[in-house]
């Protein structure tokens, strides 16, 4: 079904991809300063749904609605940075208060895995990207287009979960050390909230 020296380059070019650092990465760090190592890899849990929700699209086709109806890709990308601000609204007014001696944790483990789905989902950049990068790896002659886009669809997503969630639990890891004191938890959500307004500046200021 899949030319396995074609997959093999995939597979390698889908490992630099995902230790490249990248938005989901920087929001699952952010995740995980707030919330701990918990929130983190759920966080990426939820990155890593909303990827699989993409590769399901792109094998179907219906990501090339993108490129029939362009006012559809701007709409999804300004509701993307949208969230994105909100979520950096909440981690502002955090204050990081303690209580009994240790810092009150940002957004529980559930909240967490929803808000890695929606950021992913409403990020339009990453259907054009399952659109332009998986069909490369794809042997026609083999037949069956679909399930080759579904397969390396599939490994993508498992290979950035494996990445995604190891950063989720080692930056909240590090943070759980850092909380013990206010004012580094304070900090901490202050960092979460500039990487969200930065994401979201990136997504209005890079138009497709």
């Amino acid at each position: 079904m899949v030319d396995t020296s074609l997959y093999a380059a995939f597979v390698v070019a889908a490992v630099a991809l995902c230790l490249t650092p990248g938005p989901d990465m920087m929001f699952i760090v952010a995740m995980g300063g707030r919330g701990g190592p918990g929130t983190g890899v759920m966080a990426a849990v939820g990155v890593a749904t909303g990827a699989l929700t993409h590769a399901i699209a792109a094998t179907l086709g219906l990501s090339a609605l993108f490129t029939a109806l362009p006012a559809l890709y701007h709409v999804l990308r300004w509701a993307g940075a949208a969230y994105l601000l909100y979520l950096a609204v909440k981690a502002f007014r955090d204050r990081g208060e303690t209580g009994e001696g240790t810092a009150v944790v940002g957004p529980g483990r559930l909240r967490a895995f929803w808000q890695g789905v929606l950021t992913n989902l409403l990020n339009p950049k990453v259907i054009l990207f399952n659109i332009a990068f998986l069909p490369q790896f794809v042997d026609p002659s083999l037949g069956h287009p679909m399930m080759q886009l579904l397969v390396l669809g599939i490994t993508l997503v498992l290979i950035g979960l494996a990445v995604d969630a190891s950063v989720g639990l080692l930056s909240g890891r590090l943070a759980n050390l850092l909380r013990r004191s206010r004012r580094v938890a304070r900090g901490l959500n202050l960092f979460s909230g500039t990487v969200f307004t930065g994401l979201a500046l990136r997504l209005i200021a890079v138009p497709k």
